[in-house]
């Protein structure tokens, strides 16, 4: 899918190739203009010069504009948005039922939706019966059952609270793993990013400052938006039961969500969290003990963030001025970083 945007109100020129198929994060600060990147592939906001094509068919150029109702785009919010007055089935067979489709292919489809989504027990239940979480699940039923060619997800996952977004996060990517649609996504948060996209763009000030595989942009980050959101240490590769695996490093931690053993899967945790020892520590609460050569020093607030080096794998800990002072923490000294286990999240 191509989107080449020039909107006037608000101001946004964007112009970015989204591989077929798969799924690109769209992050940025507030204002930036992602939600206006969203609601323009979707038809929902027009002006300016836009030119939007999917698959070599145009939605959208000087001269012509495909309706939203035609454009076989999906939009998913925080805010599920229900019909109030409709049950849960019958607000999943909405968009099947107005593509003019058989009443059997409607219920095939509403029921293969419903039951990947995990919300057939609630079929006959009223939006208001609802939880957020069980809300969104059908929204996301509802979005999928229309079988769109373009799926928008606008932070899905924002009103939720953890425990219930990580389930959701961890259905939604399932549910993607066909590969059948190209999702675009808003977020704020860098968990969405390394568990559901390939891809990354930054959007800033209306404009897309960078874009790449979503692990090299987060890695080298052209703006303080990026940077505070890479701020956490990532360490992808894949879950052989108690630890994420890759090479040079091996972190054990605390499944967030459903992982399976082989799977790929992404470790995270905060630098605050990683202790600095010139030894290898003797307390045995401590399972992640890695030997690391100090990359930088930088400064962070009244504190410091010291980057090592692991295996390859640049990891951060922030210490006291104090600290770097007292273990001597130069750019080229032999370190051991330490972190527990209940420290990291694995997603």
């Amino acid at each position: 899918m191509h989107a080449d945007i020039d909107n006037v109100l608000p101001s946004l020129r964007v112009t970015h190739d989204f591989a077929s198929g798969s799924t690109t994060a769209v992050v940025g600060p507030n204002g930036a203009g992602k939600t206006t990147l969203l609601r323009v592939i979707a038809g929902l906001v027009t002006g300016g010069r836009s030119t939007i094509s999917l698959d070599g068919e145009m939605l959208c150029d000087e001269r012509t504009s495909v309706p939203a109702h035609r454009r076989g785009v999906a939009l998913l919010s925080q805010d599920a948005r229900l019909f109030p007055h409709l049950t849960v089935r019958s607000n999943v067979a909405f968009a099947p039922s107005a593509q003019r489709l058989s009443r059997t292919e409607v219920a095939a489809r509403v029921d293969r939706w419903m039951a990947a989504a995990e919300v057939a027990e609630l079929a006959d239940r009223k939006p208001d019966e609802l939880s957020g979480g069980q809300a969104q699940r059908v929204a996301i039923a509802r979005a999928l059952a229309a079988q769109p060619r373009i799926l928008l997800l606008d932070e899905p996952f924002r009103a939720l609270d953890v425990d219930v977004a990580g389930r959701l996060r961890a259905l939604l990517r399932d549910l993607l793993d066909d590969r059948s649609r190209t999702t675009i996504m808003v977020t704020h948060d860098v968990v969405d990013v390394v568990t559901l996209a390939e891809e990354m763009v930054v959007v800033d000030d209306g404009h897309a400052v960078d874009s790449g595989p979503a692990a090299e942009v987060l890695a080298n980050p052209v703006n303080s938006f990026v940077a505070r959101l890479a701020g956490l240490n990532l360490v992808s590769g894949r879950w052989d039961g108690t630890s994420v695996v890759t090479d040079g490093i091996a972190v054990a931690g605390t499944v967030a969500e459903p992982v399976h053993t082989g799977r790929h899967a992404t470790a995270v945790f905060s630098p605050d969290v990683v202790a600095v020892f010139t030894s290898p520590p003797s307390d045995a609460s401590f399972r992640n003990v890695f030997a690391a050569s100090v990359a930088q020093v930088i400064p962070h607030g009244d504190r410091m963030v010291v980057r090592g080096d692991v295996g390859g794998h640049v990891i951060g800990a922030e210490v006291t001025g104090a600290a770097v002072a007292a273990l001597s923490l130069v750019v080229g000294a032999r370190v051991y970083f330490a972190v527990k286990a209940s420290a990291v999240r694995v997603y």
